[in-house]
């Protein structure tokens, strides 16, 4: 066994960005959306309620994305404790986005620079195991609708030059729009843009009062429709039904591939004889063929990276073995994605 030490030039790391689909399959859109009744009845029901490909029964069914309802009052759920006010799955939902993407309880949603009096929004949330690294700006295309209206949103990555970031990692903007392209239509309302998108954490947040009075949907989606009350407004319904009549939902998801890169180098006077017991005779020790005495050949098969302490960390096999004698010379690239 040879060996032989690697210097600084030898070693190079390389970045790729890799994208794709963002649900199952490697799909870009969804066009069908189904939920699961017992989960929607469950502990679980009153803060969020997942949506799937297909029938949650089915044997390919699989979690694409959960949908909850924040409201800083407690409204549209029903409370803990009546003698506790505005305490409900709803203000715990709030309370919990809150805390994820601006990492203070006491701070209000700002959307578009604009902070809206009413403090209430939708979340869809993408499952953790749809997307790698994180969802791909500028390829999200989410269509609303509620009876006739209909509303497509996307992100304005591709329309700003700035790029803001909070405790989520980066923050865009929602606008009317499709695939990042922004319509001729008003980007958003008097209560600020549509909502936020935060592709590091998989999560769209929609401003709610900006969606009740949306421009170029006939009035309004018209999603929350009570804030006065602690009744189940099923709110997380109307957003997945709202979703399921558009059947359009798109987005791409996009991984950083990091791959470090190991040039090893066999010059002609290296790596000419082999260890191999049948290149010598046993009782002798010598050369086993005449020829390979002043003309020795090998065939290298694999390459071993080895530390200090001649621990071996890692083995690169050949497609097929690589002659070797006096009068070559061998690079071989070692790529090692992580």
């Amino acid at each position: 066994m040879s060996f032989n030490r690697l210097q600084p030039e030898d070693f190079l790391i390389s970045a790729d960005s890799v994208a794709g689909g963002a649900f199952s399959g490697n799909i870009p859109t969804l066009t069908t959306f189904s939920t699961s009744s017992v989960q929607e009845a469950g502990p679980s029901g009153p803060y969020f309620i997942n949506a799937f490909q297909s029938a949650s029964t089915a044997t390919e069914s699989e979690i694409q994305f959960a949908i909850a309802y924040g409201d800083n009052k407690g409204s549209g759920s029903v409370l803990f404790d009546n003698s506790v006010d505005g305490k409900s799955p709803s203000s715990v939902v709030y309370g919990q986005f809150q805390n994820i993407v601006l990492g203070d309880e006491n701070a209000a949603f700002t959307y578009d620079n604009i902070t809206p009096t009413e403090q209430y929004f939708y979340v869809i949330s993408v499952n953790r195991a749809r997307y790698k690294g994180n969802i791909l700006p500028g390829s999200m295309s989410l269509r609303l609708k509620v009876g006739s209206n209909v509303l497509s949103l996307t992100d304005n990555s591709t329309n700003t030059n700035t790029v803001s970031f909070n405790e989520a990692g980066r923050v865009f903007q929602m606008i009317s729009g499709s695939a990042g392209v922004a319509f001729s239509t008003p980007n958003s309302t008097a209560s600020g843009s549509y909502g936020l998108f935060l592709p590091d954490i998989g999560t769209i947040l929609l401003n709610g009062p900006a969606l009740d009075t949306a421009y170029g949907v006939g009035g309004g989606i018209g999603l929350a429709t009570n804030r006065t009350t602690n009744s189940d407004q099923k709110n997380t319904r109307k957003l997945f039904n709202s979703i399921k009549l558009a059947a359009n939902f798109t987005m791409n998801s996009q991984e950083t591939v990091t791959s470090d890169f190991v040039f090893v180098r066999a010059r002609n006077s290296e790596y000419n004889y082999s260890a191999n017991p049948s290149f010598i005779t046993g009782s002798t020790g010598e050369v086993v063929y005449s020829d390979f005495i002043n003309a020795p050949q090998t065939f290298i098969t694999s390459v071993g990276l080895y530390n200090d302490s001649n621990d071996l960390l890692a083995v690169a096999k050949l497609s097929k073995p690589l002659k070797k004698d006096f009068t070559k010379e061998a690079l071989v690239r070692v790529k090692l994605d992580f």
